[in-house]
């Protein structure tokens, strides 16, 4: 979206401390390296972060065609420029406007949160919505302040529908989010240890997560996997639904393939596992408060795929690998696990890794996993990770852990059983795809 000056001073409150020339609409650009591929006039946009500074790059921007730039800094003015805008925080005018996106296309708004399930519950959710809707959409990563305003600002102006990911790690973050997304509904995916180590207690993870109504009008709704802890931490007096796995019957699921009953309906998705179901029901009541039919409903879950490191599956050789190891904490290890266990046949492999921002209870968290799979006797478990090894000491499994990615890949290349279906599963800082990487070379 263009902006002329005027707009964008009325928006961000800016003050021109320099103007030669101010004719033109204007996009908006924070990166000085996409400006000679922007189609017309630019403003450059400096943001700080805690390792850099985009101020050190305005001369950068204005060699690279920018006509003129925020800053805030009030002292230090590059006259090269058309015009230079004075703001007090220039993430917050970069907000304004993107709130000002936001208000003046119009579009449906629906944000999802939730400890796990986020991303999976937003690529479904959009591929129901665009059935019905000309839709738009988080990218992938794109749930904080900066990538919810570079969602905004690539969004079209016929967009109907609009579904943002909204990322937390501390108090007050999805709130702000919410006051300029003002969002029409709300989904939490559901409340998980995840961050607990920040924030101290699921109680308060559950606070954060709930602000997602904080903003929300009372004309729109709530939507949320049930739990007593959902229920008695939200706070809002609109229309609520509370969903659960128990209200689906008739569950059929194999490989990459799954169907259920709710609400006196059928529907299906081209991926297993219960969560998937969970997050199927949220969209599903989503779908419907949007005015989406069943029959679009139906076929957009069914249209619905996993994204990159998200149930991924990689075959090489006689082996196949299932790479969920985008993120991981307890209640999404478990849950991937049982239907994993469930679904696929002998010979089966677990490669587990550490499980991120657990608190003081990490170890105890990495052991109950380990208790959890020795009911599983004939599956073969691997771990990787400092955490991780707790995995292996808590289960009573036939298990191996290794020090390094490098010597878990070469024993899976020499050791295991031709037809063997290998599950990987980590937060993301163990980067276990890199395994699969190892494998191949080898």
């Amino acid at each position: 979206m263009k902006f002329n000056i005027d707009e964008i001073i009325k928006v961000t409150n800016a003050e021109i401390l320099h103007k030669s020339n101010t004719d033109g609409t204007f996009d908006i650009s924070t990166d000085t390296r996409t400006l000679q591929n922007m189609d017309g006039d630019c403003i450059y946009l400096p943001l700080r972060g805690e390792n850099y500074d985009g101020h050190n790059f305005i001369e950068k921007a204005l060699e690279n065609g920018a006509r003129g730039y925020f800053t805030q800094q009030k002292y230090k003015i590059n006259k090269d420029a058309d015009f230079v805008l004075y703001v007090k925080n220039t993430l917050t005018a970069y907000l304004e406007l993107a709130r000002y996106i936001r208000e003046k296309i119009n579009p449906k708004v629906i944000a999802i949160t939730g400890s796990s399930g986020k991303t999976t519950t937003k690529e479904m959710l959009a591929s129901v919505l665009m059935t019905t809707f000309k839709t738009h959409k988080s990218k992938l990563n794109h749930n904080n302040e900066i990538g919810f305003c570079e969602t905004m600002f690539s969004m079209p102006m016929d967009t109907e529908a609009l579904v943002v990911e909204m990322g937390m790690r501390n108090l007050g973050e999805i709130q702000l989010l919410t006051s300029y997304s003002l969002p029409d509904a709300g989904i939490i995916t559901n409340l998980g240890s995840a961050h607990v180590e920040r924030l101290g207690s699921l109680k308060n993870i559950a606070v954060a997560k709930c602000e997602i109504v904080s903003n929300l009008n009372n004309n729109g709704i709530f939507i949320g996997n049930d739990s007593e802890l959902l229920r008695e931490t939200l706070k809002y007096s609109g229309k609520k639904v509370f969903t659960k796995f128990s209200d689906c019957s008739n569950i059929k699921m194999e490989i990459g393939k799954t169907e259920f009953d709710y609400g006196q309906m059928t529907y299906g998705l081209a991926v297993e596992g219960e969560y998937n179901i969970e997050n199927a029901l949220l969209v599903i009541e989503a779908a419907k408060w949007a005015g989406v039919s069943y029959g679009n409903i139906k076929k957009g879950l069914l249209n619905y795929r996993p994204i990159e490191k998200r149930w991924e599956v990689t075959k090489i050789g006689d082996l196949t690998f299932i790479n969920d190891s985008y993120n991981a904490n307890p209640e999404s290890m478990m849950a991937v696990l049982k239907t994993f266990l469930s679904v696929y046949k002998a010979p089966q492999a677990v490669l587990l890794g550490d499980m991120g921002e657990l608190g003081k209870n990490e170890i105890a968290y990495h052991k109950k996993i380990g208790e959890f799979l020795s009911s599983y006797p004939g599956v073969l478990l691997l771990t990787v990770g400092e955490l991780a090894k707790f995995i292996s000491r808590g289960s009573s499994l036939n298990s191996k852990h290794f020090d390094s990615k490098e010597e878990c890949a070469r024993y899976i290349k020499n050791n295991l059983e031709a037809g063997t279906t290998v599950l990987l599963k980590a937060s993301r800082v163990m980067k276990f795809e890199e395994i699969i990487e190892m494998v191949k070379k080898l």
